[in-house]
């Protein structure tokens, strides 16, 4: 259809739209309305109408979007609504690049330290010297602190620390995604053989005490944030190696669309991970029984959330 016989035939819906979004009478119509205007858009744009039928209809698009959404909540209740459930619902709407990404960072992080016990030469091909001399300085107790490295001198500026490294960290595994999936790939496989050499390592010297406790609490938000992040970015390769029936363009920017709620959670996680592993787990005067407790009660919670939170809803 050109577009002067499209215009003419949705003209007074249009209108009567417009009027809905105004106060008129019929509020209650307003939802099937939009969708009549959303989908008139779509076809305006995919037609090549003219831009300023397009950017009419996009305004209206816009401006119905904000009656029936934006000022329903604000941007606090949005969030609240997003941690409560919406967070694990795209999670599990995304559970195959998730699981995937779980596995491509869990089997070598788990694996590692097995393996390491019978061979321990292993962390030689895995980490340099440097590295190894570093890890052990770091959990070797020293004074009320450790895990530390000299990054920083204070809790707080660990905290800053932390945040940086760790929403680098997810930001690369989502990135990745747009090299056909590979990056994200690279960074799940290389954390977990990094994490898994460490653990095995430190175990094996005898630093074990140290280190499970250390890691033990914050990596219950560090590393499922890892684990969105990077699925996320499988996504991305997904939708750039099959696209389907859309360009690579649109599939690619559909996935984004897609990861995003678990890029926020992400980085959400990361920033309490970072709170945690600063003022709590690098603390020498906790009990390790009692971060191995808050540990197992926090990853329960985790894991809880994941499967549970916003069924209901949805």
């Amino acid at each position: 259809m050109k577009q002067e016989p499209f215009e003419q035939a949705h003209r007074a819906e249009w209108a009567a739209f417009a009027a809905l979004l105004a106060g008129g009478p019929g509020a209650e119509a307003l939802p099937a309305a939009y969708r009549r205007v959303c989908q008139h858009l779509a076809l305006a744009r995919d037609r090549c109408y003219s831009a300023g039928l397009v950017q009419h209809l996009n305004g209206l698009v816009l401006a119905g979007h904000q009656v029936l959404y934006g000022s329903a909540l604000g941007l606090g209740p949005r969030w609240g609504r997003f941690l409560a459930g919406g967070l694990a619902r795209s999670a599990r709407a995304r559970a195959r690049p998730v699981l995937l990404a779980g596995l491509l960072f869990g089997l070598p992080a788990a694996l590692l330290p097995l393996a390491m016990v019978r061979d321990p030469a292993l962390v030689q091909l895995l980490e340099d010297p440097a590295t190894l001399v570093r890890l052990e300085t770091m959990y070797a107790r020293r004074g009320d602190r450790f895990g530390r490295a000299g990054q920083a001198r204070t809790d707080v500026a660990m905290f800053g620390f932390y945040i940086w490294n760790n929403v680098r960290i997810s930001f690369q595994a989502f990135a990745g995604g747009l090299l056909l999936g590979a990056g994200s790939l690279f960074y799940l496989v290389s954390n977990g053989v990094h994490f898994g050499a460490a653990a095995g390592y430190l175990t094996r010297i005898g630093l074990g005490p140290q280190f499970w406790p250390f890691v033990s609490t914050h990596s219950a938000l560090e590393l499922p944030a890892l684990v969105l992040a990077g699925g996320a970015g499988l996504h991305l390769g997904w939708a750039l190696l099959a696209p389907g029936r859309r360009t690579r363009a649109g599939a690619l920017a559909a996935a984004a669309r897609d990861g995003l709620p678990l890029v926020y959670g992400a980085a959400l996680m990361d920033v309490l991970a970072a709170c945690i592993e600063a003022f709590w787990s690098a603390s020498a005067l906790v009990p390790p029984a009692l971060k191995l407790a808050a540990a197992a009660a926090l990853w329960t919670a985790v894991a809880a959330y994941f499967a549970l939170a916003g069924r209901r809803h949805a």
